[in-house]
């Protein structure tokens, strides 16, 4: 079995969790595939005895790869996600940062989640993605697919910016507001929520948008389908916004009109036989636990 392991720069005190991870996959005649620039980051800080194998792009290792592991948070997961695109890798992510809604394996008890792996004891629960384009521009390289959320906001802080949002062609509300976020349900526990967003399960067909600090106090998120196309058209006084897409931005002039869809490709989120959606619900968010005595 082939596993590619994809991670950013970490604090140190993760170092001892990494090293066991990749002397349980050597003792286990895994044949382990780092992402370069990781790997370069790895051997700067500790004594590296394994010779791996590196990759850097998808092509790399779209149809190579068994098994993508992800070490660190959920903005590593969504980083990763960036490179696996349509290939249909399998992904799990250990956690190594705080939440941990999509790398939900702990990081002080991995070797049983790596077995079930291993063992094929888990399952694969596909994720819709967006897409976001236009044709007045090439947006992020044609890597423009976002497992959480497309988020437009103002570019600076001197005034709002106006969000012409259009459902199918019908227009759906002039937002006057921070900036608006358009989220999958994978996306629907992250920004959005923070923003007074809804929660929506995994596999409910539909996508959430969700103003930011709107100055109209009646304008509330809607749920729509993911089988809607939603068009935006930005006006700002800076005639500029800023155009996130999960973990990238790129500042955007306001002539440039944005189409967002659900994308043609799923991801395959592996999860384990432990897991389900509503018992990360209650042990992320602390359902039925009273906080007074947390």
């Amino acid at each position: 079995m082939r596993i590619a392991i994809y991670g950013r720069e970490f604090q140190p005190s993760v170092i001892p969790h990494v090293k066991h991870l990749f002397e349980y996959l050597v003792d286990k005649n895994i044949e382990i595939w780092v992402y370069d620039p990781f790997h370069e980051f790895l051997i700067s800080q500790f004594e590296c005895a394994f010779n791996f194998s590196t990759y850097n792009t998808y092509r790399e290792i779209k149809d190579h790869i068994n098994i993508m592991l992800s070490l660190g948070g959920d903005g590593t997961m969504l980083s990763a996600v960036s490179l696996i695109k349509d290939s249909g890798i399998p992904i799990a992510g250990i956690n190594f940062g705080r939440l941990g809604f999509l790398a939900s394996i702990n990081k002080n008890d991995f070797e049983d989640a790596i077995d079930d792996i291993l063992n094929q004891r888990f399952s694969i629960q596909k994720r819709v993605l967006l897409s976001v384009e236009s044709e007045q521009a090439n947006l992020f390289q044609g890597n423009h697919y976002a497992l959480n959320d497309i988020t437009v906001f103002r570019y600076d802080s001197s005034a709002m910016i106006t969000v012409n949002a259009r459902i199918n062609g019908e227009l759906l509300n002039s937002y006057w507001a921070d900036g608006l976020i358009i989220a999958t349900p994978t996306g629907s526990t992250a920004y959005s929520l923070s923003c007074g967003g809804p929660i929506i399960m995994p596999e409910s067909g539909n996508f959430v948008i969700t103003p930011i600090s709107p100055h109209n106090l009646n304008v509330r998120p809607i749920v729509i389908s993911n089988q809607f196309t939603l068009e935006l058209e930005i006006e700002s006084r800076s005639n500029q916004y800023i155009l996130s897409c999960d973990s990238k931005n790129e500042s955007i002039d306001t002539s440039v009109k944005l189409t967002i869809k659900q994308a043609p490709f799923t991801i395959n989120l592996i999860r384990l036989p432990h897991e389900s959606f509503f018992s990360t619900l209650r042990e992320k968010l602390l359902w039925g636990i009273d906080v007074r005595n947390y």
